[in-house]
């Protein structure tokens, strides 16, 4: 290895890496911003899905209640 390395590439090389380690944290917090923000809209689908089957339930149970009331009605 020469015991002389020309200034420009000593600077060059410097500044990369200071440009890599500067960036290391922006590029951290943007990641974590994006796999919250995924988590997020999952939790939102399931509470969707949820709620959607919950409502297919009721209106069965309702359909169920309102027929139950009608036939004590005709055993009278």
């Amino acid at each position: 290895m020469p015991d002389n390395v020309n200034a420009q590439i000593t600077d060059a090389v410097t500044q990369t890496n200071v440009k890599v380690v500067a960036e290391a944290p922006a590029q951290a917090i943007a990641a974590l911003y994006q796999v919250s923000s995924h988590a997020t809209g999952l939790s939102i689908q399931n509470a969707v899905h949820s709620q959607q089957a919950m409502n297919q339930i009721t209106t069965a149970v309702v359909s169920k209640a309102c027929q139950l009331i009608m036939d004590i009605g005709e055993k009278s």
